[in-house]
């Protein structure tokens, strides 16, 4: 099932990584999937487990309405991991998984 496939793949992305919406979809075998995706990780059951903080969008950028305390957690949750934020937005090129 789809859900499964994306909380399982937020497993994989190691410390100090994010991904994007797009990069999941493409996991799954369709870029265009990228919406659902989003949907699928704001629907998130275990914060803890499944690292949903870990995901943003092309772009780099946050969510603005990320569903475990907003924009502001996933910065601190994200910068816990040393991943530098500026302007609630990481740099791709220098912290997105391969």
């Amino acid at each position: 099932m789809l859900k499964e496939q994306v909380y399982n793949y937020l497993l994989t992305i190691k410390k100090g990584k994010v991904v994007t919406y797009k990069q999941i979809a493409e996991y799954l075998g369709n870029p265009k999937l990228s919406r659902v995706v989003g949907n699928i990780i704001h629907k998130n059951p275990n914060e803890n487990k499944y690292p949903c903080y870990k995901v943003v969008n092309s772009k780099g950028c946050l969510s603005k309405k990320f569903a475990f305390g907003g924009i502001e957690k996933q910065k601190e949750k994200l910068e816990k991991e040393d991943i530098q934020v500026i302007n609630y937005k990481v740099d791709l090129k220098k912290y997105q998984q391969k």
